[in-house]
Order: structure tokens, then C-alpha cells, then sequence
């Protein structure tokens, strides 16, 4: 049975938590994204085009199924508190699931298929193919929570024109109850923007998302608080994160630059320090710049930066403005 072979195939890989549904346009989301475009909730990293954002046949026309898969990335070590999100620490995911999709893709070839993967270079909605999946189910903090490893993983798709059966056995409108959740509350609590609650989800505050823009207002320099890159508060405190289990995918284990305390080396860092390093991680993809601008932030809550010296006019602006805030 194909389903059993390329389910015992990702097993072979460390891959144990996945999931297929039918290939098919994703017709229930439009009136919810065009409701969210509408209201100004849509981000810059969203695709405005909504037909990418639902149609999987514009990524292959004869696709007959999506395979959906969780990367759990947390390992059995104490992480250091130096702004940076856990799922930052390692090797940069996108090349290391793409590597892993590229194995499965071969397999299923094998099998008489073709296969095309997919990890963040397509604007389906991920989250929602894995939860029809059975992978996992959308949290209250808007992320998808599987039984063994919590949230603390990354989603990966593959689309194949096998016909293989499907496990969707949800809906749209069972996610918006909460069911797994209850009355939990916890991540609504801690988030420090408050970028969910009961009542929307507004990706423009949320704390992981200012730390990748490139132009941050004052008020949103004091929010970062001393992250660099990436927000854990919604998912610490998530009971469905107590006692899972850890990755088996030894590309996550954090590099040791990335557990340690590197806010002034990053401050600091030139271009051949930053290849040879930051560009090796899942937060490198977003440049130089917008790194050291929010290591100089969070230098900036205890330290003396006018020493900082910079030839680049974006930091430079920055850096005055931090000084002047601090004067006030």
C-alpha cells in the first residue's frame, strides 16, 4: 500500500508525525482572508493574491494529494535567554526540510509518482493543511500544536499526483472552537501585545513579526524588550508543551554561538563574520541589518551604545534615535 510505504519511508528519516488530505482548492478560506485583507490584518510577508493562497494546483496542475509533515526542532538542552527564538538556534530550516522533502520526493518518484516540495516557497496556507491532516490542531495562539511535540516544530508540504486515501476529517469551522484548548487561556495572557485574543488575531504587533521589519516605530522598540528575533511567549506557557518529546533531527541542535550570550558580537559583526555564522540560522534569511538594529536594541536597555560605530546610514539612524529616547 503506497500510504504505508512513504509513511514507514519518513519513519526511516526520524519523521513520525504527518499526515495527507486530497489535493483541492482551499475554497472555505476566501471569504476569512478577504475578511482579514479587508480589516487591515494582513502583514507584509502575506501574498495579496488570494487565488496562490488557496488553489494548490497553481503549484502542480496534476496534483491528486498533499502530504502535510512536522520538523519537530527542540532538543534536550537548556537554551540561553539571548533574545533569540528557540526555533532560531540551528541550522537554517528551510535548507535542512527542503533537504529532508527532497529525500521523500525521490521515494515517491520511485514509487511511479511525481512530487514537488514545498517549505515556505509557496503561500499555502500550511497551518491549515496540517491540521485537515490530522498533524496537529490551530491553538488559540494560532499555531499548530501536534500530540508528541508540542508547537515546536516546523510544517513542510509535498503535493504528488498519487491518488493516496485522505485523513481530513475536519473543517473550517472546527477550528474556532478551541476544543483541544478549552478554557486554557494562557498564551492570550502572556502575549505582550496582546496580537491574539478572543476576539481577532492581528499579526502586525505580534512581537516575532516586528522583530523581522525592517522600519520599527518607538513604540514598537520598547516592545521588543530585549528580543532579537522571533517571540516564544505565546508558546512557553501552552500546556501542550509540557513533557513532549525531543527532535531526533540533529541539524537543530543549536550552534554554540546561538546559546550563548552574542548580543555584542552581533552588534558588532561584519559582513564575512555574519556569513561564516547568523547566515547559517533560520533568522539569517532577513539580513545583517535588521540583526544588529535589534542587538543594538537590547544593548541598548543597559549599556552605552554611542561607542557603536557603524558606516551604514539605516543603523546609524537608529542608534540616534535610541540615544535620544533615552535622554527623554
Amino acid at each position: 500500500m503506497i500510504k504505508e510505504d512513504i509513511i514507514n519511508f519518513c519513519n526511516s528519516l526520524g519523521l513520525d508525525t504527518l499526515g495527507f488530505i486530497k489535493c483541492r482548492k482551499f475554497i472555505e478560506m476566501k471569504d476569512y482572508l478577504l475578511e482579514r485583507k479587508a480589516k487591515g490584518l494582513q502583514n507584509e510577508f502575506e501574498e495579496d493574491d488570494i487565488e496562490k493562497r488557496i488553489n494548490p494546483f497553481l503549484y502542480m496542475e496534476e496534483g491528486k494529494t498533499i502530504i502535510s509533515i512536522a520538523f519537530p526542532y527542540l532538543h534536550d538542552v537548556e537554551y540561553y535567554d539571548n533574545g533569540f527564538s528557540v526555533y532560531t538556534r540551528g541550522m537554517d530550516y528551510h535548507k535542512v526540510v527542503k533537504s529532508y522533502l527532497g529525500k521523500i520526493c525521490e521515494y515517491i518518484e520511485s514509487l511511479g509518482g511525481k512530487a514537488a516540495a514545498f517549505v515556505d516557497n509557496n503561500f499555502l496556507p500550511e497551518r491549515y493543511i496540517a491540521y485537515l491532516a490530522g498533524v496537529g490542531f490551530i491553538g488559540k495562539n494560532n499555531l499548530i500544536i501536534t500530540k508528541k511535540y508540542g508547537s515546536f516544530v516546523f510544517l513542510g508540504e509535498i503535493i504528488t499526483d498519487l491518488e493516496i486515501e485522505s485523513d481530513e476529517k475536519r473543517s473550517f469551522k472546527d477550528i474556532e472552537k478551541f476544543e483541544e484548548c478549552g478554557e486554557c487561556t494562557n498564551c492570550y495572557k502572556k502575549c505582550p501585545t496582546k496580537a491574539i485574543n478572543p476576539y481577532r488575531k492581528n499579526s502586525n504587533i505580534c512581537l516575532s513579526y516586528l522583530t523581522q521589519k525592517k522600519e520599527l516605530e518607538d513604540k514598537h522598540i520598547k516592545l521588543l524588550d530585549g528580543r532579537v528575533f522571533g517571540c516564544d511567549s505565546c508558546q512557553k506557557p501552552c500546556p501542550y508543551n509540557e513533557n513532549i518529546a525531543y527532535s531526533p533531527i540533529k541539524e537543530f541542535y543549536p550552534y554554540d554561538f546561538m546559546n550563548s550570550d552574542n548580543t555584542e558580537e552581533l552588534a558588532a559583526i561584519g559582513n564575512s563574520g555574519f556569513k561564516e555564522s547568523f547566515l547559517k540560522t533560520s533568522c539569517g534569511w532577513r539580513g545583517k541589518n535588521v540583526l544588529k538594529r535589534n542587538a543594538i536594541i537590547r544593548l541598548s536597555r543597559n549599556k552605552d551604545i554611542s561607542k557603536i560605530k557603524s558606516d551604514s546610514p539605516y543603523l546609524k539612524g537608529y542608534i540616534n534615535r535610541l540615544l535620544k529616547n533615552n535622554e527623554i
